[in-house]
């Protein structure tokens, strides 16, 4: 199971938010792989190649990326500079870790209201891509499903986020070296 599940999660909310994506990012990515194959075969082989090819796993690559957002969120493991709030002592750390939760919940707030208003309009207009001639609603949808789905985890696990039950990265990243130095001791004794 992943790091941020918990035995009280329900199960059909474990499944919408891990295995559904995981599940659409396995097969998006085998999808871009079988069409960068078959758009090789066609550029070099056939001499005819695909020319929307390249503008598809784009957006593919877009659609995985903020799909792969949910599942981050699920486990509390965005990007986050923890050294000095991993340090400091309760309360301290709680406010500290409220207030950046705060900040997470506004910047989602912000991105889908102006994703909303960006992906209406791209449907409004009728805006398509290049090459492919995709509604661009469909990419600018990406980042509208992903923050939206990233809001709907955050506020749901916001007592982790605030306890700081997912654990500090810097404690995971001091944990994985001192196993990985132990190995290389045992290894090479």
């Amino acid at each position: 199971m992943s790091n941020g599940t918990t035995s009280t999660d329900p199960r059909w909310l474990t499944f919408a938010v891990l295995t559904v994506p995981r599940t659409i990012i396995g097969a998006a990515i085998l999808g871009s792989i079988a069409i960068n194959f078959a758009n090789i075969i066609g550029r070099y082989i056939l001499l005819a190649p695909i020319i929307w090819a390249e503008e598809i796993m784009i957006y593919i690559n877009v659609w995985c990326v903020f799909i792969g957002c949910i599942l981050v969120t699920w486990d509390g493991r965005h990007l986050k500079m923890d050294l000095l709030s991993s340090m400091l002592k309760s309360p301290w750390r709680e406010i500290v870790n409220t207030i950046s939760v705060v900040g997470f919940i506004l910047v989602c707030i912000f991105v889908v209201l102006q994703s909303w208003t960006v992906s209406s309009m791209m449907e409004r207009l009728d805006q398509r891509s290049v090459v492919a001639e995709i509604p661009m609603v469909v990419p600018h949808a990406a980042v509208l499903l992903g923050f939206g789905a990233m809001l709907v985890v955050l506020l749901y696990k916001v007592r982790s986020y605030i306890t700081g039950a997912f654990g500090s990265d810097v404690d995971a990243t001091t944990k994985s070296l001192d196993e990985t130095f132990k190995d290389l001791s045992q290894g090479g004794a």
